[in-house]
């Protein structure tokens, strides 16, 4: 049993989102302690030299203080192997790592904090600007999922994977910053299923409860 796990999060950050559904389905315990991305605390010395990249989520697990979502999900997986996130197929695997990826690494860091205050300043582009961004990016790889979505049911069939954690955690974005999900019902209809399981009602932002 893993004992005294800390995940160093921030309400919301969709790279922490992500860790708390996986810890979640998996039934995994852990505390969570906030760092305040907007006030700048992962930039603090104490946090910056434990985690030089100064971003959340960092797991403190196992005497190891491990970072980013995907690295930190994979852990967990290897160390707690039910619910899986990814399929043992290699075939299987990649599809799904694609498809999560799609996510992950298109979408996401061009949604992220850092990123988009950028535009705003030394840019000078208004928020107006910032959503228009935002929104374009998000279309585009919800485009490409929104094809390869189940017809019924989520996309890690009996359970959630990797994928439906990856979109969940991107729907939080889509939510905030008013994006029209018209051309996306199977998304749209997966969210939802997602949303009304115990695990993932848990990871909601608003509903994150800090040490």
């Amino acid at each position: 049993m893993m004992a005294d796990i800390i995940l160093y999060d921030y309400i919301r950050s969709t790279a922490a989102y992500r860790v708390r559904l996986a810890l979640n389905v998996k039934n995994i315990p852990y505390r969570s302690l906030s760092i305040n991305l907007l006030e700048g605390e992962q930039g603090g010395a104490a946090y910056k030299e434990r985690n030089p990249q100064a971003l959340v989520p960092m797991l403190s697990i196992d005497g190891n203080e491990l970072t980013q979502s995907l690295a930190i999900i994979d852990y967990l997986d290897s160390h707690t192997p039910a619910p899986a996130m990814l399929p043992k197929d290699p075939v299987k695997r990649a599809k799904v790592l694609a498809q999560a990826m799609g996510i992950i690494s298109e979408i996401h860091p061009i949604n992220n904090l850092r990123v988009w205050q950028y535009l705003k300043d030394p840019f000078g582009h208004s928020q107006d600007d910032v959503v228009q961004w935002m929104h374009h990016w998000m279309n585009l790889g919800y485009q490409a999922l929104e094809k390869t979505a189940p017809d019924q049911g989520i996309f890690g069939g009996d359970t959630p994977n990797l994928v439906d954690i990856c979109l969940t955690a991107q729907m939080y974005n889509a939510e905030r910053f008013d994006l029209p999900m018209d051309d996306f019902p199977k998304l749209s209809r997966i969210h939802k299923e997602l949303g009304a399981l115990p695990a993932f009602v848990a990871a909601y932002p608003d509903n994150v409860i800090f040490e």
